[in-house]
């Protein structure tokens, strides 16, 4: 051991006091590592749910990386605070600088730890990326990605790592968060021929069916968040309104609904709304379409326009060929 203690000495230049910091550091390493896995394998021998499969080894995780920091600490740091606080200081003005990148990071995962803006399995939206939190760790989150080139929030496939400290950067919206229901808008265009005031009553009985049911929940969902965020709805039953645009009238469907139901449930109203307007033949679709009038074979009756005098200003405004 003398004689591996000099060699390093003599090679690497590393003194014995320091040889023995760096064995008792990787020797500490080990021990909680050996520990951490140990745990986890008989906590979870007999887990089977993913969520709190990953909750234990999370908690794990961080209870390992505190208690090596503290123990890493008092055998680097044996003097205590004065000369923990004395390299903290030389290293943080150089840090500073050269990871300004990593310690937004770092800042930003304290404020997603202390402020909760959301946690693993909330669906969020942060800047133009959208999806479902599955990871979230000190440099970055995880987010399994909905939308894009997918229609209605369904699932891309793709996972993506997004730096924390772009919570100080961008918008952050919470799908499940706080009110945990989304409105949802399917708009119907009918033509002006149409008899509306029963397309109308037809959409608004379908819009019933479908969404009723989270009308009552998503009242009490109202009452809990508002005692947090001034959230506010005068009305959360499903409606349908009407307007007017050039080639037809509008009737947009609105209810509420889960986020991750939003394309389930327009599926099924669609559905209903084609099978009952197949049974009405006074309803019809309308959609853009465009009309070519011919005055000479449609319109007799127009009357032509008189030929132009025939005198010098006219000359200059009808040039003779």
């Amino acid at each position: 051991m003398n004689e591996l203690v000099d060699w390093l000495e003599n090679v690497l230049g590393v003194q014995p006091e320091i040889q023995g910091k760096l064995f008792a550091s990787l020797v500490t390493l080990l021990v909680i590592w050996l520990t951490r896995m140990l745990f986890v394998h008989l906590a979870l021998r007999r887990v089977e749910d993913a969520a709190t499969t990953y909750r234990w080894r999370k908690t794990a995780s961080t209870f390992s990386f505190v208690l090596s920091t503290v123990l890493l600490g008092r055998i680097w740091f044996p003097d205590g605070l004065r000369d923990l606080s004395t390299f903290l200081g030389l290293l943080s003005a150089g840090l500073a600088i050269a990871l300004q990148g990593p310690l937004v990071d770092i800042a930003g995962w304290i404020f997603i730890l202390w402020r909760r803006p959301f946690q693993v399995s909330d669906r969020i939206q942060i800047g133009e990326n959208a999806g479902d939190v599955i990871d979230i760790r000190i440099f970055q989150f995880t987010i399994l990605e909905i939308g894009n080139w997918v229609d209605a929030d369904q699932g891309t496939g793709r996972v993506i790592h997004i730096p924390n400290g772009l919570v100080f950067k961008q918008p952050l919206a919470n799908y499940t968060r706080g009110f945990q229901y989304i409105w949802n808008e399917i708009p119907v265009q009918i033509t002006f021929e149409s008899n509306w005031q029963k397309a109308k009553m037809i959409l608004k009985q379908i819009a019933e069916k479908h969404g009723s049911q989270f009308s009552e929940a998503a009242r009490q969902g109202v009452k809990a968040a508002s005692r947090k965020y001034l959230i506010f709805y005068a009305k959360l039953t499903p409606t349908v309104y009407t307007s007017v645009t050039e080639y037809g009238i509008l009737l947009t469907i609105r209810y509420l609904c889960p986020p991750r139901m939003r394309r389930g449930s327009a599926e099924a109203i669609w559905e209903d709304v084609l099978i009952a307007f197949e049974q009405n033949a006074d309803i019809t679709f309308a959609y853009p379409t465009w009309r070519v009038f011919d005055n000479c074979a449609e319109s007799n009756s127009v009357e032509r326009l008189p030929p132009a005098p025939e005198s010098d200003n006219s000359a200059r405004l009808y040039p003779k060929e």
